[in-house]
């Protein structure tokens, strides 16, 4: 069946779903396949629910009138994305990095949404199946959308853009995450310089970072563009003029309180500043969304438990970003602290090296109590306390991190998080 007679059957549908566990009545279900499960094996479930349609492989033994074989769902579901979003003639921001793009994605709909109706990508729904299923939630009251795009390895961010079709948009850094996948930092860049690529071939909006080198260089030659950053060589130019106990700003005339904590955060606020200030938000806005932004849970929060403060930057880590936090936490000047630290991953040949890195900066800060978590951290020689998994961790627990006030920081697999329940 041809794209545009599935679109037809997705605009009488309430929607998709992948999940028949998730699934609303009338939805379209498009029956993926994963490492551990085959969704042509759910189809006849789905209708069952109250699917409209599976959409299903040609492998699929299952036959119906609600059952449509496809050569390959997944492309079939991306197609009728890019389909469905070239319906809209309205901007779609695309935006990628190494670090930040979560926070980064959730303070320009904070800023925007204050005055216009924005599609965001919810949650970590930045990959090839959750930029399509993102796409497909676009209605005609939605005036623009902002979609993150993530990827470990060169060529995801330009299927992505294929998908999308962002108009404008912008890369938050180039860092040392998913080495393995990328093939190094050069890899890195010219996997997310992908989206630049793009935006440059359609003749769109770049926004970028006016104190990064790379990205300077890489867009020196194209003028559709414009720079943000805490120099006043910026387009958009913000003041940093306080970064603890948390960060504050000047824009203009406004002084931009936040919750959130680090100089990085200071140029994701000053990004979502940038998208602002081009779409014309009022600033009193735009001051407001930013006074009103809360960080998302584990990522750079701060909590309290039993008394004691906790700084919980549980959500991912690479070595761009741990060395960034461990250097913003060592300025917040906390008294009585401890840090727990997990392995960092998809690293490849990096691995060792990037966390003997982490051990030196540790041991540089001049933080005492630590422990390191992670076969990764085990491998090095380090002089702190340390557990092979997460597990161990638990199972000998320190009594003494009771009482105090802790940093904790990991790849996501770790579930570093655990351990706020013994607190």
């Amino acid at each position: 069946m041809k794209i545009d007679k599935i679109y037809q059957l997705f605009q009488q549908s309430s929607g998709v779903c992948t999940d028949t566990r998730s699934l609303k009545n009338n939805q379209l279900f498009f029956a993926l396949r994963g490492p551990s499960f085959n969704g042509d094996d759910f189809a006849l479930e789905a209708i069952k629910n109250g699917a409209s349609y599976a959409i299903v492989s040609e492998h699929c033994k299952d036959k119906n009138d609600q059952i449509i074989s496809v050569s390959d769902p997944l492309k079939t579901l991306q197609e009728l994305a890019r389909f469905h979003r070239d319906q809209f003639e309205i901007p779609v921001i695309g935006l990628t990095g190494s670090n930040g793009k979560t926070t980064t994605k959730e303070l320009i709909n904070e800023v925007l949404s204050s005055e216009y109706e924005t599609l965001c990508t919810q949650g970590n729904l930045n990959n090839h199946i959750g930029v399509p299923l993102t796409l497909l939630g676009l209605q005609p009251s939605h005036e623009m959308a902002i979609i993150e795009m993530g990827a470990n390895h060169q060529g995801e961010i330009a299927e992505l853009c294929k998908i999308a079709n962002p108009n404008l948009g912008l890369i938050t850094n180039f860092g040392k995450a998913h080495l393995e996948g990328f093939g190094g930092i050069e890899g890195v860049i010219k996997g997310k310089s992908e989206l630049y690529q793009h935006l440059i071939h359609v003749g769109g909006v770049i926004f970028f970072n006016e104190e990064d080198s790379i990205q300077k260089e890489k867009l020196a030659a194209y003028d559709n563009r414009s720079s943000f950053g805490l120099v006043e060589e910026a387009n958009i130019y913000l003041e940093l003029l306080r970064t603890a106990p948390t960060l504050t700003l000047q824009w203009e005339n406004l002084e931009l309180s936040s919750s959130l904590f680090g100089k990085y955060n200071a140029l994701n606020i000053a990004a979502a500043v940038a998208l602002g200030s081009f779409f014309e938000v009022d600033p009193i806005s735009v001051q407001k969304s930013i006074i009103n932004y809360q960080a998302k849970e584990m990522r750079s929060e701060v909590r309290t438990i039993n008394g004691k403060q906790l700084f919980v930057d549980a959500y991912n880590a690479n070595p761009s970003s741990l060395k960034v936090s461990l250097e913003t936490f060592k300025s917040l000047n906390w008294k009585n602290t401890a840090l727990v630290i997990g392995d960092m991953f998809e690293l490849g040949e990096e691995s060792d090296k990037e966390h003997r890195a982490i051990v030196d900066l540790i041991i540089a800060l001049g933080f005492d109590e630590v422990y390191l978590v992670g076969k990764h951290f085990q491998q090095t020689d380090h002089p702190f306390k340390g557990f092979e998994t997460t597990t161990k961790l638990l199972e000998n627990f320190p009594e003494s991190l009771r009482d105090k006030n802790i940093y904790l920081k990991a790849s996501r697999s770790m579930t570093l998080e655990k351990i706020l329940d013994r607190l």
